[in-house]
């Protein structure tokens, strides 16, 4: 913090009091956090299984198998944020802090892979404006990934559980972003980052040196004029990692949203594939993910309904990521239907309901040993409320 030289001078000169000097301290901080926001949400989930058993498969999609059966805390999310303004030079800020089990799916110094200490910095990015062109915007830090449908703060997210794709796309990456409005209709991202972005940890090496990874992408918006068309959106984009036993993954994302001219109802769909992910019994394997998304607005309600269809398929033994059941015995193909009811029931609080079923051609859900399960299908249901601040 910067305080006046004269006013310094002058305090040790008697001729203004300390308290001068402290008074145009707060002012400053004050200035400073004026325009700072604080906003964020509380989750908490109950969920039954049908089934008896750790519900292999289907736990990482409700982030964390722990929380089958019983009631949950699943996250308190803070935010503390500077937007940009409209300056040719502005500056500003965002850091996410998690507290809770769902924390634990990123990896930051106190929460490193594989432990639980229920806290993380998901975000924490500097943001500036750089007069090129439109205005060319930069992060640098840590920031949420560019590809996929689904994302981590679930109230933006038409289901409670997660799709399989999510937790096979990498969460956060550390490095610099660029992005980029062209017009109306086209923006474009891109960026690079440490090379094992596919960890989710902060500051995470690939273990070879020199190797950095690359994040690129192009965003459509369909503008006024175009039709049944217009307000449709769509976006491609590439994630590269790797590290030493696996240096070329590449997770390549391709998923839109189409409003259509029933009210109300608007659809998605969503495409994942991701090369040379690290198999089950060594080597490496590809696999791909298709999903597709309805959410339908009764009319004059407070209710939305959301649904999901989606296949996976694995190559060559590919797991993903450890937990999710996917490739991790055999398995090679999942589908999945999610139905969730969404009803405005209280002022900022999300509350719904959700049925879920999978079925894979394995037996990797149910059974009493985690790892071992003896069912190929599972059936759940799930009560989710979020309030958000």
């Amino acid at each position: 913090m910067k305080i006046n030289k004269w006013t310094l001078g002058l305090a040790a000169a008697g001729v203004v009091s300390l308290g001068a000097v402290a008074e145009e301290a707060q002012n400053q901080v004050l200035t400073a956090l004026s325009s700072t926001t604080l906003s964020g949400y509380v989750e908490t989930s109950a969920i039954y299984n049908f089934d008896d058993g750790p519900n292999l498969g289907l736990g990482q999609s409700f982030s964390g198998a722990d929380k089958q059966d019983g009631f949950n805390l699943q996250v308190v999310n803070l935010t503390l944020q500077k937007p940009l303004d409209e300056g040719a030079w502005s500056a500003g800020y965002r850091v996410d802090l998690m507290l809770g089990p769902d924390a634990n799916l990123y990896g930051t110094p106190s929460s490193v892979a594989g432990a639980s200490s229920d806290f993380a910095i998901r975000q924490a990015h500097i943001d500036l404006r750089v007069p090129v062109g439109n205005g060319l915007d930069v992060k640098a830090g840590v920031f949420d990934t560019i590809v996929g449908y689904e994302v981590f703060e679930n109230g933006g997210n038409p289901n409670y559980s997660r799709s399989y794709a999510y937790f096979m796309e990498p969460f956060a990456h550390t490095g610099v972003l660029a992005s980029y409005q062209v017009n109306d209709a086209i923006g474009l991202v891109g960026g690079f980052s440490e090379n094992s972005t596919l960890s989710n940890s902060i500051n995470s090496r690939s273990g070879a040196p020199g190797t950095k990874s690359y994040l690129a992408g192009v965003s459509l918006t369909a503008p006024e004029g175009t039709g049944l068309l217009e307000g449709a959106s769509l976006f491609a984009g590439l994630a590269d990692a790797g590290t030493v036993a696996t240096p070329d993954v590449q997770h390549y994302y391709v998923g839109g949203s189409l409003p259509t001219p029933v009210d109300g109802l608007s659809l998605g769909i969503a495409w994942d594939y991701q090369t040379d992910t690290v198999a089950t019994a060594g080597g490496t394997g590809d696999w791909w993910a298709l999903a597709g998304y309805v959410s339908f607005q009764v009319p004059d309600s407070k209710v939305t309904l959301n649904g999901r269809a989606e296949y996976v398929e694995a190559d060559g033994g590919a797991t993903g990521v450890a937990g999710t059941g996917f490739g991790g015995i055999g398995t090679d193909e999942i589908f999945a239907l999610t139905g969730t009811v969404d009803y405005a029931l209280w002022d900022n609080v999300i509350s719904r309901a959700e049925i879920r079923w999978d079925s894979a051609d394995d037996n990797i859900f149910g059974g009493s040993v985690a790892g071992a399960g003896d069912k190929d299908e599972q059936l759940s249901l799930a009560l989710n409320l979020i309030y958000q601040f």
